[in-house]
């Protein structure tokens, strides 16, 4: 029989198949999953499942990586660490945790790709980056600016990731960027849209966004982030719900996938310091379009890594 170690075997349960371990000295990429979500939101429970369901998704995605000439898995020494241990709905426990996982894959001199989990485990990786790669700015697309203030009565939620942010002075918000809101301002109302922008941020709605054009919104991005550090913060809910169902809360007039990957792919180049991808849902992801398309972001990670800083 042939020796277990010198078994032509690949790891299971990884993304992309890429090597486990927790050995960070030779990588430069670092996979990492965020189980967690706050738990009260008041239809959907499911997020805190993410991580699993697009690693489960990735190997399809994953056979696209082949015919570049070069694996740029294997370049960027890609390791998928596993999954924070945390216990959904416990800040206490759970973000000093994130933080914590988060600031060892920075300070061996890595790049760190998440999944989450709800919008509430960005906050404590904010706080990781702000300690080892001090000012940075974030470019955020999503439904919602994650800016919210009154919406659940408790000091950490979902939705005010972004607020704290600011008060915890994390960020500069004049710095940052919002991208894909849905606005609901009403007669003149500013609607939650107008919160976020009263805290500082620049927000691109989708009304906004739709008018400008993909190609317009890309070079003003680049523009404006040419030089900086930045943290990209993917929320699967920017995607209208036709094409990713399967997210925390969905909401109709998204971006369409074809939309993504165009800004996405218009990125390369820019110096990212960290990759956040999340509120994928499992339970609400009929036949998997939601973990599929969230690989396939993770595969747009992969060579915006590959590219940052060029």
């Amino acid at each position: 029989m042939t020796p277990t170690d010198a078994m032509p075997v690949l790891p299971v349960g990884t993304l992309f198949g890429v090597p486990a371990g927790h050995d960070l000295s030779g990588s430069g990429f670092v996979v990492m999953g965020v189980p967690f979500d706050m738990g009260y939101h008041p239809t959907r429970i499911g997020a805190r499942s993410g991580p699993a369901h697009v690693r489960a998704h990735s190997a399809l995605v994953a056979e696209h990586l082949d015919g570049f000439g070069v694996n740029v898995l294997t370049e960027l020494g890609v390791i998928d660490v596993g999954d924070v241990e945390v216990l959904p709905g416990d800040v206490e426990q759970s973000f000093p945790a994130i933080r914590a996982a988060v600031s060892r894959i920075l300070a061996a001199g890595a790049v760190p790709l998440t999944f989450g989990g709800d919008g509430a485990v960005t906050l404590p990786q904010l706080r990781a980056v702000k300690e080892h790669r001090g000012d940075f700015a974030v470019l955020h697309f999503d439904a919602h600016t994650d800016a919210y203030e009154g919406i659940y009565p408790y000091e950490y939620n979902n939705a005010n990731t972004f607020v704290h942010a600011v008060t915890e002075g994390l960020i500069d918000p004049a710095g940052s960027l919002h991208v894909g809101m849905r606005d609901t301002g009403y007669r003149g109302h500013p609607g939650i849209v107008g919160v976020a922008r009263d805290l500082g941020y620049e927000v691109v709605t989708m009304n906004e966004l739709t008018a400008m054009g993909v190609p317009a919104l890309v070079e003003r991005i680049r523009a404006r982030f040419a030089g900086v550090p930045v943290y990209l913060c993917w929320d699967m809910d920017v995607f209208d719900p036709s094409v990713a169902p399967g997210v925390v809360t969905p909401s109709w007039g998204g971006i369409t996938v074809r939309e993504g990957l165009s800004i996405l792919r218009g990125l390369r180049g820019l110096d990212f310091v960290a990759f956040d991808v999340n509120t994928v849902s499992p339970p609400h992801d009929h036949a998997g379009l939601t973990g599929s398309l969230a690989a396939q972001v993770a595969m747009e990670c992969v060579f915006l890594r590959a590219e940052s800083g060029r």
